[in-house]
């Protein structure tokens, strides 16, 4: 909707499901399609949820001015032919059961610290655990059906830890799973087994409330308690604080039983507290900063949509104004924004336009643009990725924070003062691009190297889809990793990548693309797999089940001088530090300095928090004068919890960051023909430049104009014809020659190509202007670098540069860059193509996408060989294969 408007929603009906989860975007949705139905008077909406409050949504649609009413439906169980009884128990019902004081005072107290949830704060105490422990047994005991399982509702992976802990010794009854956002998504569908022999508990967050279904569940236990998402003004950030749930939440919840048997709901508060909870729970719309959607909504093309005050305000709960000016004026700050009329319109920058393309959350994508001045973006983008990422790469062994630390060491264990970094978040994140990294350099890359094999064996397909699926599995298994979360930042990093080649800022030219894992040039990984002792149902958390296993142990992973690891930790913590300064109020105007440079003492901190009494020993001044030591927490991802009454100092007294506030903008400069002239051979070089596919030698004719023609070769598929143009006469043309594989590998046994003698190969791809024709043009595109990947190496050709030209918007949405990494080709520089000298290309691609511009770019690929040391002399083993290759075609051709 943001992107097309109104055109978005050709359609006759739209279904909305699940209202009631009142996230900012849905809420963003509702505001939109009711915009869009006072246009389009033959659009129906359909709104669906079980608990969602139906009179609300009802007067909001009231008023579209259609002249007809908005109908509320009941939907029947009328398929189910039986309907399963519900019964909903409190605290003063559980106490009976366990033979406890039933009176509801002294149980509020005890168990939910107050009378009344606007004073009693949402804690989860011992005394709770304790009580969910004996319930679970008490229902163990009086029901003889084992395959009904027991749900078990609580807020934190904290507290699931303390309820997992004590029902730990109970492994002979019980089967024991974790449903967590941390927790990856097969290991969630394990859960859902019916066990034969042990009864099924399942420890959930809100994670199960409507997000999955599990079969038998008879029994629910609601601890009442959520975890909510509030932003934090003192952080200046989104901070995480445990709340009572709504009654619709709650509601939610009892649904989770009563679908294929009777259930059983406990609530773990008295009818009295629980008659006091909100109706339902607030929305997001109402707890958060708003600053990536107010910029979202400034993004989008339609005037009906791309004005947030006045859209917000239309929202089913709108945000306080003050909240949207802040967020405005916190973008307009960061240049992200800017305000184009004195009625208070709002354009946003191509900064802005940039931030809003990622598929990330705003501080995520930041920092992505702050990497990328600096010339490592790729990093910064895997980075970016993983602050978004639930579970991440690196296994969370469930109850055991030793393994955890331990799994974690194998790939980071920088200490802070070589890195810099001081949160816990941003080393767990480090650790975590690390584990990524090792994979892309020991595994994935000897998948890449044998998939280069298998296509000389013409069996690439079969390989790709069959082989390596269980191997990675495996592999993953033994060096702790989460496949599944390693494939979804792949996809994201994509997303990304591609989003900022079609932008095109001005730091992207000269971005290498050589990642920092390959360095060192000869890392080598060899497996020493050893059994160990270990909890291994990782997939089902399963409770006291020790089973002997295989691990490698060949640690450190990635070793401290391995993948520059320290220079970008380095650099993480730099760019940190510069964006909480550009989020703190008084950013604009104050001055950095160091408390130490003039000699003064900062500041003891125990004498401002009375409790000082060591007088003149004192190595702190006294005086209310002296400057404060700096908080190391302020400049963390999580950031300072204390705000303004922190002890320690936020606003001054740290050296300024080494990035100054960078503006992110378009890549300018014109387009020149000495760019592309300056990578050909010295005019004194016995190197060639090759033009492959140059079907009618249009652009052989253009670069010889301006380039040496007697060091051209070409290729061209025509039969060998006449040349016209005096300037082709000393191009050395080799005709008929089909692409890639042809011009590449071979021609009846042969290649005539004389490759050692090619310094730069160059393609302009003539490539379909439909997205129809978009998967043939990337088969195409991955044929080219696979062959060329393999006429490369088996070769030793690695200083041969490949230059590919094309359109930026085709470039990213085939995903280019993705097919050369695939076969070890990465990009060393892009810029732009100079028409005027070299000839116009023949794919045009247009867009309407506002600050997106359509350029013909170079872009330039170097091979970076794989390790010898990890994998072998693949290079003797691609010539032989390429050998073997010929003599098959041979013997077709004289057959």
């Amino acid at each position: 909707m943001r992107d097309k408007g109104l055109n978005a929603l050709d359609y006759k009906v739209i279904i909305l499901d699940e209202v009631h989860e009142r996230s900012v975007e849905s809420d963003l949705v509702l505001v939109c399609l009711k915009q869009f139905l006072m246009k389009n008077k033959d659009l129906r909406v359909v709104l669906m949820s079980a608990t969602a409050d139906i009179a609300r949504y009802k007067d909001y649609f009231n008023d579209l001015g259609r002249g007809e009413r908005v109908e509320v439906l009941a939907i029947p169980n009328s398929y189910q032919k039986t309907v399963y009884d519900r019964r909903v128990f409190y605290l003063e019902q559980v106490a009976e059961l366990l033979g406890q004081s039933s009176e509801s005072s002294s149980l509020s107290l005890r168990y939910c610290s107050g009378h009344s949830p606007s004073i009693a704060k949402a804690d989860i105490k011992p005394e709770v655990h304790k009580l969910i422990h004996d319930l679970v047994l008490h229902i163990h005991e009086n029901e003889p059906d084992i395959e009904k399982s027991i749900l078990i509702f609580l807020p934190t992976y904290y507290s699931l830890e303390q309820q997992w802990y004590l029902l730990k010794p109970l492994g002979s009854s019980f089967k024991v799973h974790i449903l967590h956002s941390s927790v990856d998504t097969k290991q969630a569908l394990v859960a859902m087994k019916i066990w034969k022999s042990h009864r099924k508990v399942i420890l959930a967050t809100n994670i199960a409330e409507s997000s999955v279904t599990i079969p038998k569940v008879a029994f629910v236990i609601d601890s009442c308690r959520s975890l909510q998402v509030f932003w934090d003004n003192n952080r200046k950030n989104e901070s995480a604080e445990l709340t009572w749930v709504s009654k619709s939440q709650a509601d939610q919840r009892r649904g989770r039983t009563g679908r294929t048997c009777d259930g059983q709901i406990y609530r773990l508060v008295t009818g009295s507290f629980f008659s006091m909870f909100e109706d339902y729970e607030p929305p997001s719309i109402l707890r958060l900063s708003l600053r990536q959607q107010v910029l979202q909504i400034c993004c989008a093309k339609s005037k009906a949509m791309n004005d947030p005050k006045v859209l917000l305000q239309r929202a089913l709960d709108p945000p306080r104004p003050d909240i949207v000016e802040d967020a405005l004026n916190l973008l307009v700050h960061m240049r992200t924004l800017k305000k184009t009329s004195p009625r208070g319109r709002y354009e946003p920058t191509f900064y802005g336009r940039m931030l809003a393309s990622f598929s990330l959350s705003f501080d995520a994508s930041v920092l992505i643009l702050k990497f990328g001045h600096i010339g490592m973006l790729r990093e910064g983008i895997l980075l970016g990725v993983l602050m978004d990422t639930q579970p991440l790469p690196i296994l969370r062994p469930f109850g055991d924070e030793l393994l955890s630390t331990e799994y974690m060491d194998c790939y980071f264990a920088e200490d802070s003062g070589n890195t810099g970094l001081t949160g816990k978040k941003e080393i767990l994140l480090m650790g975590n691009l690390c584990a990524f990294q090792f994979w892309q350099r020991v595994f994935k890359d000897k998948l890449r190297v044998e998939h280069l094999k298998q296509i000389l064996l013409f069996d690439a397909t079969k390989a790709s889809t069959s082989l390596f699926t269980k191997l990675e599995e495996e592999w993953c298994f033994l060096h702790n990793l989460v496949q599944s979360s390693l494939d979804h930042i792949s996809e994201i990093y994509e997303d990304v990548l591609n989003s900022v080649h079609l932008f095109r800022p001005n730091f992207l030219g000269g971005s290498k693309g050589l990642p920092c894992y390959y360095d060192p040039d000869e890392f080598n990984h060899s497996c020493l797999l050893m059994s160990c002792h270990q909890k291994v149902d990782s997939d089902a958390l399963e409770v006291n089940d020790e089973n002997s296993t295989k691990k490698c142990f060949a640690v450190p992973f990635v070793n401290s001088n391995n993948f520059k690891k320290i220079d970008v930790a380095k650099e993480f913590a730099a760019i940190i530090k510069e964006i909480k300064l550009q989020g703190t109020e008084d950013m604009a105007g104050y001055q950095i300095t160091n408390s130490l440079d003039n000699g003064e003492l900062p500041m003891g901190l125990s004498y401002v928090n009375g409790a000082g009494y060591w007088g003149n020993q004192w190595l702190f001044s006294h005086s209310q004068q002296a400057t404060r030591p700096p908080c190391k927490f302020f400049f963390s991802l999580q950031g300072c919890r204390n705000g303004e009454s922190c002890s320690f100092l936020h606003d001054r007294g740290l050296q300024a960051s080494a990035h100054s506030p960078t503006l992110c903008l378009p890549e300018d400069g014109n387009a020149e023909a000495a760019h592309l002239l300056r990578l050909f051979p010295a005019a004194s070089s016995d190197k060639y430049i090759l033009l492959l596919d140059d079907t009618d030698l249009y652009f052989s004719s253009k670069i010889a104009s301006h380039f040496g023609p007697s060091k051209i070769f070409a290729t061209t598929s025509l039969s060998q014809t006449s040349i016209f143009e005096s300037n082709l006469e000393e191009v050395k043309v080799f005709w008929g020659l089909y692409h890639p594989f042809q011009t590449i590998i071979s021609k009846e046994g042969k290649n005539p190509i004389p490759w050692s003698e090619v310094q730069c190969v160059l393609w302009f791809p003539n490539l379909g202007s439909s997205s129809e024709n978009m998967e043939q043009d990337k088969a195409t595109l991955q044929s080219f670098f696979e062959y060329l990947a393999i006429r490369i190496l088996a070769g030793a050709l690695n200083e041969v540069q490949v230059i590919l030209t094309m359109n930026n918007l085709r470039f990213s949405q085939l995903q280019v860059e993705k097919l050369g990494r695939d076969c070890f080709f990465f990009l060393s520089e892009s810029f732009r193509f100079d028409e005027r000298s070299f000839g116009k290309l023949p794919d045009k691609v247009t867009t309407k996408k506002p600050m997106v511009k359509p350029k013909p770019i170079s872009y330039v690929f170097r091979l970076k060989p794989p390790s010898v040391v990890q994998f072998g002399d693949h290079a003797a083993r691609l010539h032989q294969l390429l050998y073997d290759v010929y003599r098959r075609d041979a013997v077709k051709s004289e057959e």
